[in-house]
C-alpha cells in the first residue's frame, strides 16, 4: 500500500489571526450550542447522542491546543476530557480495549481522548511492546469496536494531528527552552522522533486499515497551530449537525452560526425514536 496520505497534506497553510479569531469564536458559539442540543438542555428536551473526540498526532503536533480550544466554552460538567498513556500492568492483564470503556460516553455526554486505542498499532507496534500477530490483528478490532459504538447513536470523530519534522523540531527546541512547558518534552520525545520513518509507516497502514464510513480520519494541517484549531471546531461542529439533521433536527445554514435556533427556539425533530441501550 502506497505511503501518500500524509505527503498529500499542504502543511503550508496559514491562516489569518483575524481571520481564525472569527471563525473561531462562531465555531465555539454553535459547538456550545449542539451540545445543550445534545445534553437536552435546550430544544426538546430529549437526551441526544453521545458525542466522542478522538486525538491522536505527533509529539508537539497540537493535540493539547485543540482539545483546550474544543472544550473552552463548556461547561466542565458536560464535557471529560481523558489522557491516555502506557498502560499499566493490570490494564496489560486485560483487552487493549479493555481500558477506554470507563471514559466513553453515555447518550447525552460528550468525551475527548487525548490519545487513543491507536497506540495499539502505532507506539506499540513500532516500538515492539505488542507482537505483529497483535497489533496485525487489532486493525479489525478497532474497526468493529468502533462500528459496534457508532451503531448504537455514537457520533465519533477522529483526528491526526500532522506536522513536519521541521516544525516539530522548532516546537521542541521552544519548549526546551522554556520553564513553564519544559515539562512536556521526555527524552522520550526525541527517541520517537528519531525513528520518524517508521511511525510514518505505522500511521500511513493505520489511516488506510481503520478509516470507514462509520468513523473516517481528518488528518488536519497543523504546522500552523491557528488554522488546526479552528479546523478542529468546525469538523465536530459538522460532524454533529450531520447527525442530528439524520434525525430530524433543523439546525438552519450550517454556515451561519448565528442561524442555529436559540436556546429554546429549536424547531421539533420528526418522531426519530433514538437508539439507546437498554
Amino acid at each position: 500500500m502506497p505511503m501518500n496520505r500524509l505527503s498529500q497534506v499542504d502543511l503550508s497553510q496559514r491562516l489569518h489571526k483575524r481571520e481564525a479569531a472569527e471563525r473561531l469564536d462562531a465555531a465555539l458559539d454553535r459547538l456550545l450550542r449542539l451540545r445543550l442540543v445534545l445534553g437536552g438542555q435546550v430544544g426538546e428536551k430529549r437526551i441526544g447522542p453521545p458525542l466522542c473526540a478522538v486525538f491522536e498526532g505527533w509529539d508537539a503536533s497540537g493535540k493539547g491546543g485543540a482539545i483546550k480550544r474544543l472544550v473552552r466554552p463548556l461547561d466542565p460538567r458536560h464535557v471529560r476530557v481523558a489522557q491516555f498513556a502506557a498502560p499499566t500492568y493490570d490494564e496489560k492483564r486485560h483487552h487493549f480495549l479493555w481500558r477506554f470503556w470507563p471514559v466513553l460516553p453515555g447518550w447525552g455526554g460528550m468525551a475527548v481522548l487525548d490519545r487513543s486505542w491507536y497506540g495499539r498499532v502505532l507506539v506499540e507496534r513500532v516500538e515492539g511492546f505488542a507482537t505483529e500477530e497483535q497489533w496485525s490483528r487489532a486493525y479489525g478490532e478497532i474497526v468493529e469496536f468502533e462500528r459496534t459504538l457508532v451503531a448504537e447513536g455514537m457520533i465519533m470523530v477522529k483526528f491526526w494531528m500532522h506536522v513536519s519534522e521541521e516544525e516539530q523540531l522548532r516546537r521542541f527546541r521552544d519548549r526546551a527552552a522554556d520553564p513553564l512547558r519544559a515539562w512536556k518534552l521526555t527524552d522520550e520525545d526525541w527517541r520517537n522522533r528519531d525513528k520518524r520513518p517508521q511511525y510514518e509507516a505505522a500511521v500511513e497502514d493505520m489511516l488506510t486499515r481503520t478509516d470507514h464510513p462509520k468513523a473516517p480520519w481528518h488528518v488536519v494541517a497543523g504546522d500552523d497551530k491557528r488554522l488546526a484549531r479552528v479546523t478542529v471546531v468546525e469538523t465536530v461542529c459538522a460532524a454533529v449537525e450531520a447527525e442530528l439533521r439524520v434525525r430530524g433536527y433543523d439546525l438552519g445554514d450550517p454556515g451561519d452560526p448565528g442561524d442555529l435556533a436559540a436556546p429554546g427556539d429549536l424547531g421539533d425533530p420528526v418522531d426519530v425514536p433514538a437508539r439507546m441501550p437498554r
